[in-house]
């Protein structure tokens, strides 16, 4: 699917009908024919456009064309988006986002529609020029960036969802949820990485610095890309060392119930050790009294109390 976007002269980005100079051109899982009307319209290779679509691509940087005589620059970076894992809980992942810039109009390209995209044409960000291609190159870096922070907020709010149901918690699913969490900041670590080496490249890149406004505003990328960083790498140390804890407190929760479930199997067996003995058919004490039947029951009763009260302060319930 490919959609053009313009700001138009009030600051706002809408959607017009066909390609125009200084639009933003968008492709979300361009079919072949729309990859080959791209490549001849924009004269750009065609690998350009392939590449972002494919789910294992890394983050890198093309530049070639732009030194040796300005036709495009390619920029892929890893973006956050949210999912489920294989048994439905939340994690998320990475896929490539594809930006290539032309003479004429900016294009990205993804392989679905991402939350991050869908808030810079709904302008709930900042302010965005589509016809200042490298600007808005580079406020779509900090838009990523900036999701990274927001989404890993949001894991360590459902990490602390998840730690307060394992504290009573004796199924497996807890655990389960927690290495999907786990997961997410492995992707997220990649990521960040991969990210920080293209930024960094882009650093020492005219085509990116040759304005002052480019050049803070890269910075400012670079800003909350390491903060990222910083962050997944102490959570992802936090998240290690709590793993390896609430297994402990699943598997320390069941013995409680064990220990209890043993305890109360132990007396409930007095009263049926007493039942099963003067339920044999020979002589047995007390056999020829009037009132057998009600001393054995308070008999049993008193073991019965005592056994409870002694477990009772050995904490066995």
């Amino acid at each position: 699917m490919i959609e053009y976007y313009k700001t138009k002269e009030n600051g706002e980005i809408q959607k017009i009908d066909a390609y125009e100079v200084g639009c933003w051109v968008s492709a979300v899982a361009p079919s072949p024919d729309e990859i080959d009307y791209l490549s001849k319209k924009l004269e750009i290779p065609k690998d350009h456009i392939l590449d972002p679509l494919d789910e294992q691509e890394r983050s890198r940087i093309e530049l070639k064309h732009v030194e040796e005589n300005f036709k495009h620059s390619l920029v892929i970076v890893d973006c956050p988006v949210e999912a489920k894992d294989e048994m439905g809980f939340l994690e998320f992942r990475t896929i490539p986002i594809g930006i290539i810039t032309t003479k004429e109009v900016m294009l990205t390209v993804v392989l679905k529609q991402l939350p991050v995209l869908e808030d810079i044409i709904d302008r709930r960000m900042e302010q965005y020029d589509t016809a200042n291609h490298i600007q808005f190159v580079l406020q779509i870096l900090y838009a990523v960036s900036y999701y990274f922070l927001k989404y890993l907020n949001g894991l360590i709010e459902h990490m602390h969802k998840l730690e307060k149901n394992i504290r009573e918690a004796m199924k497996n699913e807890e655990l389960y949820a927690f290495m999907a969490i786990q997961r997410s900041l492995v992707f997220f670590a990649t990521a960040l990485q991969s990210n920080k080496a293209i930024l960094d490249k882009m650093l020492v890149a005219a085509h990116y610095t040759d304005k002052e406004e480019n050049r803070e505003l890269l910075q400012d990328v670079v800003i909350e890309n390491k903060q990222a960083i910083a962050m997944t790498e102490t959570y992802t140390q936090i998240v290690g060392g709590m793993s390896d804890t609430f297994s402990s407190v699943i598997s320390n929760n069941l013995n409680r119930v064990m220990k209890f479930l043993t305890s109360f199997t132990i007396i409930l067996s007095l009263p049926t050790i007493v039942a099963s003995i003067y339920g044999m058919n020979v002589k047995l004490p007390f056999s020829d009294q009037e009132y057998a039947f009600g001393l054995i029951m308070v008999g049993t009763l008193f073991i019965t109390i005592v056994t409870t009260i002694i477990f009772w302060r050995k904490k066995y319930f």
